[in-house]
């Protein structure tokens, strides 16, 4: 048997070994509950910003304070991952997410909100997000161990796409049953599960693969994770294909959806809209448990690319098409080509990275894949300004699906001029 017919049988796992398995079982619920808590802040916030100051520039700056910590922070936070329990920066994370609730909820009750106070809030929530990722991601490591590593990770892209899709329904819900006050005073619960259960488990993000030295925690020391000879041409082509979606595409696309819906001839409102909203989302979590299911795809270097290109090809598609049926049925595939280049891209990275190295490196691939949809508000929100939002969007992802491309080429060229006697990487 070859080498990466090896592999494939290797990572060839029951199908949900993530929810099989008693102790990553609750842990998924709870980072969906948690990811649902996130958004449902958003949905809460964001409402009361607009009704109090009518600011775009306010708008713009809740986007960018929402990932510039990720770009500035995941490889740091990466390094205190590979340095710590991951428990307690885990819980860390979520304490930060219910003492910016809490402040929202008094600021609120108190109708002392200034737009500082907002600022302030928003770059901390932030900060909690980018906290979050690394350990997040070891953690599941941790619990299933390597075979069942892929399954894990596939679950717990697809309990966080369940929380992004639920969010704004809770949210909207908290803002009618409870008020702003009461429903951000609400969500602080949303958070408590998580929280809990990591007191409960003995799992450190450690415990299998215990590290005799750990790396000096730093700047310095946490940057050398994005040298090239410390991540090699596999970990790097997975890092950047994360980038190449998040810089051309990334978060753009749900905030020029009203310009498109109006295209469609669907309004900014009503049901029509709220499905274009919800297509790609949905598509994200469908495709999860189906392709769970199934047990289709491997986590190899050729998925994560095909992923990135059909996922390319499907905005092309919505950008252009004047046909509402047509458009949603992109964004729906849009969804899970994301979900499958990302869930595969973070599975092989996982599996890829030197245990003493692994968070730093997940950091910097949580710089690529978060931090990066900064750039998406250039790529297509200020190019859209100039040459119409459809043709920015399809030029970009046009971009995306050629980058993709020569992405895994790279990749490709590297492993077969690698020496005879080097095991290579699935691809």
């Amino acid at each position: 048997m070859s080498s990466h017919q090896a592999e494939a049988e290797r990572v060839r796992v029951p199908r949900f070994a993530g929810l099989r398995n008693r102790d990553a079982r609750p842990y998924l619920f709870g980072t969906g509950l948690a990811m649902m808590g996130d958004n449902i802040e958003h949905v809460i916030t964001y409402w009361v910003l607009w009704r109090e100051f009518h600011s775009p520039a306010l708008a713009g700056f809740q986007v960018i304070s929402h990932w510039l910590p990720f770009l500035l922070f995941s490889v740091l936070s990466g390094s205190l991952a590979d340095r710590y329990d991951c428990r307690r920066i885990i819980q860390s994370a979520q304490a930060l997410f219910m003492f910016v609730s809490l402040c929202w909820g008094l600021l609120f009750l108190t109708g002392s909100l200034q737009i500082w106070h907002a600022c302030v809030l928003l770059v901390l929530h932030g900060c909690a997000g980018a906290l979050w990722g690394p350990a997040e991601q070891m953690m599941l490591h941790d619990f299933v161990g390597r075979d069942d590593l892929p399954s894990a990770v596939r679950l717990n892209a697809t309990f966080r796409s369940l929380g992004v899709l639920c969010g704004p329904v809770v949210g909207s819900l908290f803002l009618l049953l409870l008020g702003p006050t009461g429903g951000i005073f609400a969500n602080i619960a949303i958070y408590l599960p998580l929280t809990i259960f990591l007191f409960r488990t003995r799992f450190t993000g450690h415990l299998r693969e215990e590290v005799v030295a750990r790396p000096r925690l730093g700047p310095i020391a946490a940057l050398r994770a994005a040298r090239g000879a410390s991540i090699g041409p596999t970990i790097g082509s997975m890092i950047i294909l994360a980038g190449l979606g998040s810089f051309f595409v990334g978060a753009s696309i749900q905030t020029a959806m009203p310009e498109f819906a109006e295209s469609l001839g669907a309004g900014s409102a009503g049901l029509t809209y709220g499905a274009l909203l919800f297509a790609s989302g949905f598509g994200g979590v469908v495709g999860g448990f189906v392709i769970e299911a199934t047990g289709w795809l491997r986590p190899t270097v050729r998925t994560a690319v095909v992923g990135t290109v059909l996922y390319g090809l499907s905005i092309v598609v919505f950008a252009l098409t004047n046909n509402y049926v047509l458009a949603l049925l992109m964004l729906m595939v849009s969804g899970v080509a994301n979900f499958v280049s990302m869930s595969v891209s973070q599975t092989v990275v996982q599996l890829e990275a030197p245990p003493a190295d692994r968070g730093r490196i997940i950091g910097l691939y949580n710089t690529s894949s978060g931090g990066l949809r900064i750039g998406s508000g250039l790529t297509v929100g200020f190019a859209g300004a100039a040459i119409g939002i459809k043709w920015s969007l399809s030029l970009s992802a046009t971009v995306l699906t050629i980058a993709a491309l020569a992405t895994g080429a790279y990749a490709v060229f590297k492993r077969t001029r690698r020496p005879a006697t080097t095991t290579a990487p699935p691809t």
